[in-house]
């Protein structure tokens, strides 16, 4: 499944907002938290094979925490009925990582979102996969393999 936070920030700008999680992180996260469920509903009802997330819906909860932003307990509520089989996270790589129109976060800041991705989903019980450094391959077939194992 796509990312859509790219679409919800591309879409702000069209309006002349140019970081609506900057300026309004309340309103962005309502609207990835609307577009993630709709996405998790829409794999549930897909049969067969494997289906992969860039983000999952615990990611909302972590970015607001990690801003210090109150949100309506039914962000929770959401997250908790939403359950992902596995839950494959990547740390922040310095050698590949940058900063776009979409990602402003510096290298430091994604680093310390990591550790509150981390946090959020293992408070919502999660065992969490580190998936090591390597290349697109290496990592693929990491994830793969951890996959077939598990079957």
């Amino acid at each position: 499944m796509e990312e859509i936070s790219r679409q919800v920030t591309l879409k702000a700008q069209e309006k002349g907002i140019e970081q609506l999680f900057l300026e309004d992180p309340l309103l962005f996260s309502e609207h990835l938290l609307l577009g993630r469920q709709k996405q998790f509903l829409e794999a549930n009802a897909l049969e067969g094979g494997f289906v992969f997330f860039d983000r999952g819906i615990p990611d909302v909860v972590a970015y607001l925490d990690y801003l210090k932003t109150s949100y309506p307990n039914t962000f929770k509520t959401i997250c908790s009925q939403h359950i992902y089989d596995k839950i494959f996270i990547l740390k922040p790589w310095k050698a590949i990582y940058k900063q776009d129109n979409e990602r402003y976060e510096t290298f430091e800041q994604a680093l310390i979102l990591h550790d509150f991705l981390v946090k959020t989903y293992t408070d919502y019980g999660y065992t969490i996969i580190d998936t090591p450094f390597g290349t697109v391959e290496e990592r693929l077939d990491f994830i793969l393999n951890h996959l077939n194992k598990s079957e």
